[in-house]
């Protein structure tokens, strides 16, 4: 019998573990899935969006569970209260557009014709769901895609084992269907096998660049479509009109929330030369303020990072800069609950450049490189040094200044005077090695959906 595990940050002892669901077993649930969908699909829309509204209202039920099963899985402070917040915005925006992103583009409606474009369900949609934020970058692709009349297949990350199983149970007692929405304990050759026998019509992976890259091999030849939300090396720019105090409170929690671990997390900041020393010093200041300890107490401001391997290659990143020139400038003795292990102090650096891993590599951690420029050009040049293309945060008063620079970033969002942000109004998308398609929005509905169209010629007497 193969056992996942979750690991606890918090003490390094496991935490929860599950049975890994053989190939046969998993195939027949995606069968039953399968089956489900058709009669789900013929549900009112409205009908499906209530179920999946009930759904996120019986979780928030839970929250007293939720929240320190959150702490223990990846370490974030219950200070925090869990994922609530974005997790519900998100599922009523999406609730509030859908029957409006869903309509028909009709063409012609004449004595003669009906021509129309219909959005139809994909059938069966997988989502490989990563640790960091469990609960919102889930549900991101799950309520669209129930609402829009597919089944879902969700595969959690082993690290927050009980999200995926958690939800379901949260969903199935509000009153959608058994096979509607359905939990999976996977490993990566199962989940493999699953992709390449065309099981899924579309699948939606967020997680690291090689895990996305593997998707795509297990889903070569079977035209499954595929959303890939990938790696991210984040930049900010701080401008010399910026609003010092606000750029320094958004980009340092940007940078160090949730111990670093977002995907579009701060990672490396640029800032105007007249700036840059006060820029610096309220950083170092801000940062200095955590409170680095054990998620489930109260006072705790930042917790351990999920494994303590995520935290070997911050260290490993911050000492590479470090001996190449770079200067770390946060006291480590500030952050006596840095044991080594998952608990690693927050840090910022200077003396950085880009010849420094630590500047072109996703560090995921609470820890962040601040550059010197003297221009657009050159904070430009260095924020599109990078193969990755998250989002990109752009600090100034003039927002044609902003717009203008925000065309040449190569970037899936672009910011003004905020960061570490999603809107679910807007699309969530990537380029480069952040991978593509894109959730959330008009267009996450589209792309959870396939065009069918409808050209019907009246017989006139």
């Amino acid at each position: 019998m193969t056992m996942i595990q979750c690991i606890s940050p918090v003490n390094g002892e496991v935490y929860a573990e599950r049975e890994v669901m053989s190939l046969e077993a998993a195939s027949a649930a995606v069968a039953r899935a399968r089956k489900a969908q058709k009669s789900w699909a013929k549900r009112p829309l409205e009908e499906r969006v209530q179920l999946v509204l009930k759904g996120v209202a019986r979780l928030n039920e839970m929250v007293d569970e939720v929240v320190p099963e959150i702490a223990w899985q990846m370490g974030r402070p219950i200070k925090y209260g869990g994922e609530f917040r974005g997790f519900n915005e998100r599922s009523n925006y999406v609730a509030s557009i859908a029957a409006d992103a869903l309509k028909p583009l009709i063409i012609e409606e004449s004595d003669r014709f009906e021509r129309r474009i219909e959005r139809e369900p994909h059938g069966v949609v997988f989502v490989i769901a990563p640790w960091n934020y469990p609960y919102m970058t889930a549900i991101n692709t799950i309520a669209p895609a129930l609402m829009a009349g597919n089944t879902v297949v969700i595969k959690h990350a082993s690290q927050t084992l009980l999200v995926g199983e958690r939800m379901v149970r949260a969903f199935v007692e509000a009153g959608v269907p058994d096979d509607v929405f359905v939990n999976l304990f996977l490993d990566h050759q199962t989940t493999s096998a699953l992709i390449a026998a065309s099981n899924f019509n579309f699948i939606n992976f967020t997680g690291s660049v090689e895990g996305g890259r593997s998707i795509e091999r297990a889903a070569a030849g079977t035209f499954s479509g595929l959303g890939l939300e990938l790696g991210g090396k984040d930049p900010g720019y701080v401008m010399e009109d910026a609003d010092l105090d606000a750029a320094v409170d958004t980009l340092m929690d940007g940078a160090t929330f949730n111990s670093g671990q977002c995907c579009c997390g701060i990672e490396r900041i640029y800032v105007h030369e007249s700036l840059y020393d006060a820029f610096v010093e309220k950083s170092v200041a801000w940062v200095s303020n955590y409170k680095l300890g054990n998620p489930l107490d109260a006072e705790t401001t930042l917790g351990p990072m999920a494994n303590k391997r995520f935290a070997k290659v911050v260290r490993e990143q911050i000492a590479d800069a470090v001996a190449k020139g770079a200067k770390a400038l946060v006291d480590p003795k500030l952050f006596p609950a840095d044991d080594g292990g998952a608990y690693l102090a927050p840090q910022v650096l200077v003396n950085v450049d880009h010849s420094m891993e630590f500047m072109r590599e996703e560090t995921f951690g609470p820890a962040v490189g601040i550059m010197k420029v003297t221009s657009d050009a050159e904070a430009l040049d260095l924020m599109n040094d990078s193969k990755y293309g998250l989002t990109a945060s752009l600090w100034t008063k003039d927002p044609e200044r902003a717009a203008r620079i925000g065309r040449d970033i190569e970037t899936g969002t672009v910011f003004m005077n905020r960061a570490d942000y999603l809107d679910p109004a807007l699309v969530w998308t990537g380029c480069k090695e952040t991978g593509r398609g894109g959730s959330l929005s008009v267009l996450g509905f589209h792309n959870l959906t396939r065009p069918k169209s409808y050209h019907l010629k009246k017989v006139t007497a």
